[in-house]
């Protein structure tokens, strides 16, 4: 949120409430689907509040896709702790997803950079940014912890820490999109565990 969207605010205005009231709308709708009555309704700001708090609906969503995003690298860097070892490392960034995606209100939401920023990335440029660097944030700290990983000697030497990073990110994409899809806990955990083995290696 900018500082020059201030004109408009109510009294006792808080913009981080009104920020996660309106996460959850375009959470559950996406973009396009959410009106400007479901974030009005939501954040209990009119439309001259919203507007002047928040900017467009687009203002808002990025903002939205920002404080995600900030969430999301403080989740993944505590699960990437280089106390642990990297197995349980890649378990924890794994498990740390899940307890995201599977949860709503009403049904798995799944990620809301890849359930929703991913559908309008081709329209709108600035959410095409958002979502690119958002991911390449994600690829480069889990990449710090193969390198790491490399050097222990937990992965072999000959192993490519890039690209290990972005295999981990796209079993976590799959989970995104299989949690919003319905599947179930047990058939994600699966798929997190199979992750592990394939990025790690079977266990000892």
């Amino acid at each position: 949120m900018k500082d020059e969207k201030k004109r408009g605010r109510p009294r006792a205005f808080d913009a981080k409430a009104a920020l996660g009231k309106a996460r959850d709308v375009f959470w559950d709708r996406g973009f396009a689907a959410a009106s400007l009555d479901n974030l009005s309704a939501a954040t209990n700001l009119n439309r001259p509040s919203l507007y002047g708090a928040f900017g467009d609906k687009e203002d808002l969503y990025l903002d939205t896709l920002e404080g995600y995003r900030q969430d999301g690298m403080d989740v993944l860097t505590e699960a990437l702790d280089p106390s642990l070892p990297l197995r349980d490392n890649i378990a924890r960034v794994y498990a740390g997803a899940l307890a995201i995606y599977l949860h709503g209100d009403t049904a798995a939401r799944g990620c809301l950079l890849i359930g929703t920023a991913s559908a309008e990335a081709v329209q709108h440029e600035r959410v095409r940014e958002v979502l690119g660097r958002s991911l390449n944030d994600f690829d480069d700290e889990i990449e710090k912890r193969m390198r790491l990983g490399v050097e222990r000697g937990e992965l072999p030497q000959s192993a490519d820490p890039q690209m290990l990073a972005r295999l981990a990110s796209a079993v976590m994409h799959s989970l995104a999109v299989r949690a919003r899809a319905g599947d179930s806990r047990e058939t994600l955990e699966a798929i997190a565990r199979s992750g592990v083995e394939l990025i790690c290696g079977s266990a000892p």
